[in-house]
């Protein structure tokens, strides 16, 4: 679905209704304690659209927490993702990537 700032997202929710918008939620933060501070103004930082844009590897589940103020007043509040992998049962160190064990490089062959 798309977010309030434009961008896809498959954990983004809202019950939309002749263009009035009801509930939001954020699905990626379900039966976590952060989920009832998140509000859609996060979306517009959120990095979850973007991995999922360059690796939509099925075996990386991701993992998202909100990051709240720290003692730089100007921060905003955000959501930090964390990923690890199903298949290699490891942490994924950089998403955008993934592990490197799911998918190898193919080789092509051309006969003349």
């Amino acid at each position: 679905m798309r977010t309030p700032d434009g961008r896809e997202c498959p954990y983004y929710y809202a019950d939309v209704q002749r263009w009035h918008t009801g509930r939001e939620e954020c699905r990626l933060l379900e039966d976590q304690t952060d989920a009832a501070q998140w509000t859609s103004d996060l979306c517009a930082t959120c990095p979850v659209p973007n991995i999922r844009r360059a690796n939509a590897c099925p075996n990386m589940k991701l993992h998202a927490r909100i990051r709240g103020r720290t003692w730089r007043f100007w921060e905003k509040p955000g959501m930090v993702i964390t990923a690890s992998c199903s298949k290699s049962g490891g942490p994924v160190a950089n998403p955008y990537i993934g592990c490197g064990q799911c998918h190898e490089e193919l080789t092509f062959i051309t006969q003349k």
